[in-house]
C-alpha cells in the first residue's frame, strides 16, 4: 500500500468527518504513545508504533480475538491515525476499511486502540485497552446514546414540521 498524504486517507464506512493537519495528527500519536507506548525505549516505534504490541510491550490480544473485539466496539466518533504519524481522519462509523497497509483506530477518548499492520496473520492486528477503558467506555457509551437521542429528537422536530 503506499503511503498517501493528508488528503489521501480514506476509510469507511462513515463519513469522514475530520481531516488533520499533520501538526495535528503528530499530536494524536503522541497521546497514543502516552497511552499504549510510554515505556518503549529500544523497540523501533519510529518504523511501527504497532511494535509496542509485537513485542510484548504493551498487554493486547491478536489476530481473530483482536478482531472480534475490535468488531464489539461502539463510539461516537473514531480517530484513524496513518503509522507514520503524517495524517489522520475523525469518522461517524467503526471502520472496516482504509486504504493504509499500517494504522490504527481508536475512539476520542483513547479507551481502546485496533492496531492494522502489513503483517495482518503473522504479527497483528492487535487489540488493547486503555488502563482506565470501563470508566472511558462507560463515557462513550453515554456519548452514543446521547447522539441516539439527539438525532431523534431532530428527526421528530422534521416530522412535525417544526424544522
Amino acid at each position: 500500500m503506499k503511503n498517501p498524504g493528508m488528503s489521501d486517507l480514506e476509510a469507511g464506512p462513515g463519513q469522514i468527518l475530520q481531516r488533520f493537519t499533520e501538526d495535528e495528527s503528530l499530536n494524536l500519536a503522541n497521546h497514543w504513545i502516552a497511552v499504549y507506548a510510554k515505556n518503549c525505549r529500544g523497540l523501533n516505534l519510529r518504523a511501527f508504533l504497532w511494535h509496542t504490541f509485537s513485542a510484548g510491550a504493551y498487554p493486547c490480544v491478536c489476530e481473530g480475538e483482536a478482531e472480534r473485539l475490535y468488531a464489539q466496539q461502539i463510539a461516537p466518533e473514531f480517530i484513524v491515525l496513518s503509522n507514520d504519524r503524517r495524517s489522520a481522519v475523525r469518522t461517524d462509523a467503526r471502520p472496516t476499511k482504509c486504504n493504509l497497509a499500517d494504522y490504527l483506530v481508536f475512539p476520542t477518548s483513547l479507551a481502546w486502540t485496533m492496531a492494522f499492520t502489513h503483517e495482518s496473520g503473522w504479527l497483528g492486528p492487535y487489540f488493547a485497552k486503555h488502563p482506565n477503558y470501563d470508566a472511558l467506555i462507560r463515557q462513550d457509551h453515554e456519548r452514543c446514546h446521547a447522539v441516539q437521542r439527539r438525532e431523534q429528537e431532530i428527526q421528530r422536530a422534521k416530522r412535525e414540521g417544526w424544522i
